[in-house]
């Protein structure tokens, strides 16, 4: 007779961890934010090295994962930056929970960004100092680039600047 419950309770105890489980993954779910939610989120303006730049709206996105995590990037009007500023910063990148980017691990925080020449993306901190730099991926199929977008690709949420993307997920 126990050997016949010896599976039973195997089973039972799989079910159970399953369930378990899936609260966690849905947790983690990304969805893109839109219209008012998205106005709501949006800075309208953000600190960077000593000077406050005017958002562009048209060229913000954000992304919630689970209920209450938010990525937001909204790009900046740099014309009041020196040109080496504007070479590096192109605007605000805020996570409200840790999360990688290309795979790097970036704390909770308000940040910098800009994308560079040699296909890196670059998170600044606010005075300026590189804290994460990773490789972008081209996608030479996206039919109508955008100067700064987000876009959903399976579970994965991808921030593009035109062509060029990298992939964020909650950590």
């Amino acid at each position: 007779m126990k050997r016949q419950q010896t599976p039973l309770i195997i089973a039972l105890a799989l079910l159970v961890a399953a369930a378990f489980s899936l609260p966690v993954s849905a947790q983690d779910r990304a969805a893109l934010l839109a219209g008012a939610e998205l106005t709501r989120i949006v800075p309208s303006g953000f600190y960077f090295q000593g000077q406050s730049a005017p958002t562009q709206m048209r060229n913000s996105a954000a992304a919630r994962f689970g209920t209450n995590r938010f990525v937001i990037v909204g790009m900046v009007d740099t014309s009041g930056y020196s040109a080496e500023i504007r070479a590096r910063y192109e605007g605000f990148f805020i996570t409200d929970s840790a999360i990688t980017i290309g795979g790097e691990a970036l704390s909770p925080g308000a940040y910098g960004f800009g994308f560079s020449k040699e296909g890196k993306l670059n998170i600044l901190d606010l005075a300026g100092n590189e804290v994460l730099s990773v490789a972008v991926t081209n996608d030479k199929d996206l039919r109508r680039p955008r100067p700064l977008s987000m876009t959903m690709s399976g579970t994965d949420v991808r921030l593009y600047r035109g062509r060029d993307y990298v992939v964020i997920a909650a950590k």
